[in-house]
């Protein structure tokens, strides 16, 4: 099988059928050589992050229905064209060769004469739609009604600079995990001549330049450090967590914030860490195996609250499932999730927030944290759970943040970062404190 019906196949698999694109190209590409497997994992993903306004030129030069397969085909031609390099000549004959190869021969003459149709012109491709949403909404390749959504929100001028700052690249950010420092690490960094540059929230963040491939690196291999996002480590850092506390970590898998907690305390918190999943319970245990973490496993439904746990921790994490709409890299995240789906994750969201705010002492923390930007998830779920309970109140949030973000929080117990203006993922966080 040729490198580019292996990306053909798996681009389909995750737009026509719904498949994860990092779950689906792990199988796809198992076995290739790496030159072909990093070829491949760019042609699908980055297809993916302009699936939208591929298909707005695509549509301007083929009319009519196209098969699936025939989609998928012009629409890897067309990134190759317009965002990887691939020489027009290359590109075009390379998708008439590949519908050769699936069986399609009969349509290659189309397929050839669509891909010489969009390089002749693509001096001059289509223009944009006039009205705002339609128009953001093609030109980033984001689905109409979020577009809609953060518009009406935040206007059109920010959800435009949010947009184009989720397009870009992000760097791999690391951490020390204890017994190894930040000083060590930068140390180590410096003698490697590895470029890195430090947090603009949380200075034991490390921003990597390129050429660090982490997972052959002895400092990754043996604990010493790991890959986490300013946003998650600013979430552990808001709960304050110290020596001699039990704090539950009720969706916890991976595992990255039940460690950087562990990492904190020094190993003198107990720290429980529930997952539904048992795989990634598993996958947990793991990480926190060679992290050097102590930590309490347990496959657990956070929505079904446990009676003989209320009152028993001292600060709770619900960093909770979300429409996952924040992280940039995920282009197939916003394909996937509908108006619907996203209300269905909401529902889940409240489950959790009223089963486990039972579980904190009076005094303690409750911090419900997501990585995404819609307000029904984050703002309007919070002030939702304030209403319905009476035993919490606001938190502070201003005290784990640097002084020149002192301002940022709202109401002074929630904070929703941004791409464009904090250089993170579109992540949101609330504090709030049992009576």
């Amino acid at each position: 099988m040729s490198i580019r019906r292996t990306a053909l196949e798996t681009l389909t698999e995750i737009t026509d059928k719904g498949a994860y694109a990092n779950l689906t190209l792990k199988n796809a590409l198992r076995g290739l050589e790496e030159r072909d497997a990093k070829w491949a994992s760019a042609a699908v993903y980055t297809t993916l992050d302009h699936l939208l306004y591929i298909d707005h030129v695509i549509a301007a030069y083929a009319k009519g229905s196209i098969k699936p397969q025939i989609r998928g085909i012009l629409r890897l031609g067309v990134c190759q064209v317009l965002y990887m390099g691939v020489p027009d000549s290359a590109a075009c004959n390379e998708s008439v060769k590949l519908a050769k190869e699936i069986g399609k021969g009969a349509l290659s003459g189309f397929v050839n004469g669509v891909m010489r149709n969009i390089c002749r012109n693509k001096g001059e491709l289509p223009p944009l739609p006039e009205d705002p949403v339609k128009r953001l909404s093609i030109k980033y390749s984001y689905p109409e009604y979020l577009v809609r959504e953060y518009t009406g929100q935040y206007g059109a001028g920010f959800t435009e600079a949010m947009l184009s700052a989720m397009s870009e690249p992000g760097c791999m950010t690391v951490r020390a995990q204890y017994p190894y420092t930040s000083e060590q690490l930068e140390e180590a960094l410096r003698e490697r001549g590895t470029g890195y540059s430090r947090g603009n929230i949380v200075e034991d963040a490390f921003k990597i330049e390129k050429g660090f491939d982490v997972t052959k690196e002895r400092l990754f291999t043996e604990g010493k450090i790991t890959v986490q996002s300013e946003s998650a480590m600013l979430v552990c850092r808001a709960l304050e967590p110290r020596k001699g506390m039990r704090i539950l970590d009720v969706c916890a898998a991976p595992g990255g914030k039940s460690a950087y907690i562990a990492s904190m305390t020094k190993g003198g918190a107990v720290i429980d860490a529930w997952e539904l999943h048992p795989h990634r319970a598993e996958l947990m245990k793991r990480t926190f195996e060679r992290l050097g973490v102590a930590a309490n496993v347990k496959v657990m439904d956070g929505t079904v609250q446990h009676s003989e746990l209320c009152g028993r921790y001292d600060a709770v994490l619900i960093d909770a499932p979300c429409s996952g709409l924040g992280v940039p890299g995920k282009p197939d995240a916003r394909y996937a999730k509908t108006d619907a789906i996203i209300g269905e994750i909401a529902d889940i969201q409240k489950k959790l927030l009223d089963a486990c705010a039972n579980y904190v002492k009076p005094g303690g923390v409750l911090l419900y944290a997501t990585c995404t930007i819609s307000k029904r998830e984050n703002e309007g779920q919070v002030k939702a759970f304030m209403k319905r309970n009476g035993c919490f109140e606001k938190g502070e949030l201003s005290g784990c943040l640097p002084r020149d973000m002192w301002k940022r929080p709202y109401e002074g117990y929630m904070l929703q970062l941004f791409p464009h203006t904090d250089g993170t993922e579109g992540f949101f966080l609330a504090k709030m404190i049992r009576r």
